[in-house]
């Protein structure tokens, strides 16, 4: 039997119960287990006991999770911004991005993942994409229900000729929605793979120093299983991990 590729996920410092854990939500593994066919390992987000360069080598691949932290404003130039903040994650997942690069090993984000892969890369995030008037509003009303949070949705045009468009064979697609932040410039070297109706980027891919780089904003782990325009982002993984991108 050919062994499965490895690939990495990044853990989050939560609060349960009066201690920090290293935590990621279950579906995001399970997701990309599933339908990238690949084993996973959880990396930890502890900056003060280890580096992305003693990691980044033993895993085929990278996944950069949603979170309810946001990247630390002084990342991408700024100041300021409302927290929670997590900047051990900061650390880790920014220093994985690099690394991975280096290895020439794919790199994949949702959500955070994808706003901490355009800050790695050099662009900045805006944190007003439920509040500003010249934008729709990218999250639910604070007061639903955490389900009714991923019912928030609105379509997403798929860049002409893009690796998106060309694996969906349609022009658009409909997503959730969950996010407070979102990109402000988009990182040099970033191809944009979809906007919003209102023009913000919501996936982009590359391909630096041959590192297959694939992010989106929406949540394609949330209902996998009964959505599978969200089953083929992992595919697009699993095939990346399989050098088959």
């Amino acid at each position: 039997m050919t062994a499965r590729p490895i690939l990495g996920v990044i853990a989050c410092n939560r609060i349960v119960g009066t201690e920090t854990a290293q935590a990621v939500m279950d579906r995001y593994i399970r997701a990309a287990m599933t339908y990238a066919d690949v084993a996973a390992l959880i990396v930890p987000s502890l900056s003060d006991l280890m580096t992305a360069a003693e990691v980044a080598p033993r895993l085929d691949g990278i996944l950069l999770t949603g979170s309810p932290s946001n990247v630390a404003t002084m990342r991408y130039g700024d100041e300021g911004g409302e927290g929670p903040f997590d900047e051990a994650r900061d650390e880790i997942a920014l220093s994985m991005v690099d690394r991975m690069i280096d290895l020439k090993k794919p790199v994949f984000g949702i959500c955070r993942g994808f706003q901490e892969i355009n800050v790695a890369l050099g662009g900045t995030l805006r944190r007003d994409t439920s509040a500003s008037d010249e934008l729709i509003r990218h999250h639910a009303p604070d007061d639903v229900s955490f389900d009714a949070m991923f019912d928030h949705r609105h379509p997403v045009e798929l860049a002409e000729g893009g690796l998106l468009a060309s694996t969906y064979a349609k022009p658009k697609l409909d997503v959730n929605s969950v996010h407070y932040q979102g990109i402000g410039k988009l990182a040099d070297g970033l191809t944009i793979e979809a906007r919003a109706p209102d023009g913000l980027v919501e996936a982009y891919s590359a391909r630096p120093n041959g590192a297959p780089l694939l992010a989106v904003q929406w949540h394609p782990e949330w209902g996998t299983e009964n959505d599978p325009d969200s089953q083929t982002y992992f595919h697009l993984l699993g095939k990346a991990l399989r050098g088959e991108l």
